[in-house]
């Protein structure tokens, strides 16, 4: 009886461990982020921009991004975040857009997979440049995520973006922001109006109240002199950026 007992053991041991074996080699699925990067509504040259410029899936991961959070993204532009964004929340996260949505309102929300966007509209007559004090109107958001935007905006209307972010964030939730670097403490001239000092831009969202969770040098650039416009054929498409994570306390 024991050799019986023995021989069941063994066996149901090492079928135990073959199962854990193929387990371990089979591929595991896509995540619902990987799935969204090769979306049909994102075109070639949104896709040559992932690897060695955006870095969209390693972003999006230090901003600690997840699929089933509620997600602000400020100023979405022509949607090359929100084609992405979008896809990957579905279902089970919720994804809202706010300030300079018209472009994709007009091109992207009618296409099938982005109804479940929602627009936040800043009160009648305030734009990116001349924010007053407002309110998304929305709370207990998981995350706010900014993509060179700040730097389009006068240090009131940042301070009032800044206060509406903080407000529209539970206890504990997030506010990612990443921008052209300018050198610490340097003048404005014509060349460096796209950039922003990152150092002002902590001092900037810290005194509303949030605490510096973290930074990345995902998006430095060691061909970016920083004495270039943004725009300059040099450094288009290659400029040092910082990559900065907030957190409501």
């Amino acid at each position: 009886m024991n050799r019986l007992v023995r021989t069941w053991s063994t066996a149901l041991l090492l079928t135990a461990l073959s199962s854990t074996a193929l387990a371990e080699d089979a591929p595991s699925s896509p995540s619902k982020l990987e799935m969204a990067l090769q979306g049909v509504t994102r075109t070639e040259a949104e896709m040559a921009r992932d690897e060695f410029e955006r870095k969209p899936l390693q972003t999006l991961d230090f901003f600690r991004f997840g699929e089933d959070l509620r997600v602000l993204e400020l100023v979405p532009g022509g949607g090359w975040y929100t084609k992405i964004l979008a896809p990957a929340l579905r279902g089970d996260g919720k994804l809202y857009v706010a300030i300079g949505t018209d472009n994709i309102e007009q091109q992207l929300l009618p296409q099938p997979g982005f109804d479940e966007i929602e627009v936040l509209q800043l009160p009648e007559g305030m734009t990116l440049r001349n924010l007053e004090a407002f309110s998304f109107r929305v709370e207990n958001l998981d995350l706010v995520l900014t993509f060179r935007n700040l730097h389009n905006m006068s240090a009131e209307s940042r301070a009032h973006l800044n206060q509406a972010v903080f407000d529209s964030l539970k206890s504990g939730g997030l506010y990612g922001v990443k921008d052209h670097t300018r050198r610490h403490m340097e003048p404005d001239d014509r060349d460096n109006g796209r950039r922003l000092d990152p150092v002002r831009v902590i001092k900037e969202i810290q005194d509303v109240g949030f605490v510096l969770e973290d930074f990345s040098e995902l998006h430095y650039s060691v061909a970016d002199e920083l004495d270039r416009e943004v725009g300059d054929e040099w450094v288009t498409g290659r400029t040092d950026r910082f990559t900065l994570l907030f957190r409501k306390p």
